[in-house]
């Protein structure tokens, strides 16, 4: 993947640095839009099972989520898990929040289920999507190469967030480019998905990327 051509693959490739800019507020919770909002863009939250997708939609909606967690039997539990021995539930179908960015732009985030025989259910969800965001745990990294060569095979442009765990193994940012065979735009970033600001940070990562690969398009 390392020598695709940035225009034939959004996402993976060589390492090398990028930025991101810092999170601006998030609008205060509400049923409807502002009548400020003028744009509105579907994003995909994406990743391995238990990487931690509902947690980040769920901390940076300002509507109710929506949450189609289920209950793991335990034939399920065999098939699906790994690293995650302790998780008992699982997205069976799709998260769904709204996050409004300066009370102009209104994101659509639709979670994906993490497990590998859902791949295929979750390219019907990125129909319509401008870009992807795409959490790892470097306590797996290989489980999130499946998500990632997804969105390359799509042409979905990403941007990858670390989901820092207590207990996750620190990379410096080199070495996980080179594991994750990152081009060198693609944003990487690190988040807690409990954590507010740092979600709506990995979030502008992503939304910064779009709009940089837009203007240089155009």
């Amino acid at each position: 993947m390392a020598s695709k051509a940035v225009s034939d693959a959004p996402g993976r490739a060589p390492d090398a640095a990028a930025g991101h800019p810092g999170p601006p507020p998030v609008a205060q919770p509400g049923k409807y839009v502002t009548p400020s909002v003028a744009g509105a863009a579907k994003i995909l939250v994406v990743g391995p099972l238990g990487v931690g997708k509902t947690t980040l939609i769920g901390t940076v909606s300002e509507i109710a989520p929506l949450s189609t967690e289920a209950m793991m039997t335990r034939a399920g539990a065999r098939v699906d898990t790994h690293v995650h021995s302790g998780k008992t539930t699982t997205t069976v179908a799709l998260d769904f929040g709204r996050m409004t960015i300066d009370g102009d732009l209104v994101l659509y985030l639709f979670g994906t289920p993490g497990q590998p025989r859902f791949l295929p259910a979750w390219r019907d969800l990125a129909k319509g999507s401008l870009g992807a965001l795409a959490l790892v745990d470097t306590r797996d990294l290989e489980a999130s190469f499946d998500a990632l060569g997804n969105l390359e095979d799509l042409g979905l442009p990403f941007a990858v967030a670390v989901n820092l765990f207590p207990e996750s193994p620190q990379h410096d940012e080199k070495e996980l480019r080179a594991a994750l065979d990152l081009l060198p735009e693609t944003p990487l970033v690190t988040c807690d998905a409990r954590d507010t600001r740092s979600s709506v940070g990995a979030l502008i990562a992503l939304v910064g990327h779009l709009i940089n690969a837009a203007t240089e398009s155009s």
